[in-house]
């Protein structure tokens, strides 16, 4: 490759030298942070969620392409350099010159540069929205998001072993990170709100009601359990279909104990039933528990009254015999 001579500071250089592609570009950075097994992993991994992206996007049109494309460069670059060199090591104009754009242009993709570390919170807080939106006829709010979460997961089977381990290590990074956490804890309550929204707007009830803001919440956790479940078994060693297959079991497993807690507000959601409605069914739960406390109440009266019969009954036959010794 006529590259193959270029100096290393031409890398940082504002213009592409000639014959030198960006993408390229971002090959030298990769071998030369993370060494050329782990870079040629990740240009595996980077064609691969570029099929993904066309999937996802089949009538995308070049000029949106090309955006998403130099997205996912800068990303890339962020994410490498910040794993390799600590987050609060690297800044963003040096992520802009390797890349070969401004500043300003990273900003314009990447508000903040916490964003460039969860590059795909958009996307993922877009395809939650429109799961529970469009979600079919009968189908339970948690189904619908284990049905799009489990959509994800297909990328665990193409993913290369090193890619699987520096998962592991941009893990670590975020937990590590006081600024990251943060990000990661807003990351989650913009969740939180989108499908509290969605669930409400299903329901036809007030998104402030209690019952869909703590089944938004609810919901929302399915999230977590697929990070966690993944960090888990890659650190077991699973890799493939069988990473796939047991990422997929533990959400499923979390599912099922969601939807069993979930099922008063899934027949509201199903029915699209008003907030009257939902009251209505809220005091009747509520008298429910009231009778079955006062039944317990109950219960344990004539417990205590039997017990202390059953003492009486024992004082008096003590003594009974005592009377009986002494007349002997």
């Amino acid at each position: 490759m006529e590259a193959e001579g270029i100096a290393e500071q031409d890398l940082l250089d504002d213009e592409t030298p000639e014959g030198f592609s960006d993408e390229g570009r971002i090959d030298r950075l990769l071998v030369r942070e993370l060494g050329e097994e782990m870079a040629a992993a990740f240009a595996i991994a980077r064609q691969t969620q570029e099929r993904w992206a066309r999937r996802r996007h089949p009538h995308e049109g070049l000029r949106e392409r090309k955006k998403r494309h130099t997205r996912q460069q800068i990303s890339d670059v962020a994410t490498t350099l910040f794993v390799v060199r600590g987050f609060d090591h690297v800044k963003v104009s040096e992520i802009a010159e390797i890349v070969g754009v401004s500043e300003k242009t990273v900003y314009n993709y990447f508000p903040t540069k916490e964003s460039l570390v969860f590059d795909r919170a958009d996307a993922g807080i877009a395809r939650l929205a429109a799961a529970l939106r469009e979600r079919k006829v009968g189908e339970s709010p948690t189904k619908a998001v284990l049905r799009a979460l489990g959509e994800d997961l297909e990328e665990l089977e193409e993913l290369s072993d090193e890619v699987h381990m520096f998962t592991l290590v941009f893990a670590e990074m975020v937990a590590s990170t006081p600024s990251l956490r943060a990000a990661w804890l807003d990351l989650q309550g913009r969740l939180v709100a989108v499908a509290t929204e969605e669930l409400a707007a299903h329901a036809d009830v007030d998104p402030r009601d209690p019952e869909p803001m703590i089944a938004a919440r609810a919901i929302v956790g399915l999230q977590e359990v697929t990070y966690e479940s993944r960090l888990r078994h890659i650190e077991a060693g699973l890799r493939g279909r069988e990473l796939r297959d047991a990422v997929l079991a533990d959400l499923e497993r979390a599912g099922r104990l969601l939807d069993t807690g979930l099922w008063s507000f899934n027949l509201l959601a199903q029915g699209a039933r008003t907030r009257t409605q939902l009251r209505e069914a809220a005091i009747a739960a509520e008298e429910t528990r009231e009778q079955v406390v006062d039944a317990l109440k109950e219960a344990r009266a004539v417990w205590r009254a039997i017990r202390g019969d059953e003492r009486t009954e024992a004082k008096r036959e003590r003594k009974q015999a005592k009377r009986s010794a002494k007349r002997g």
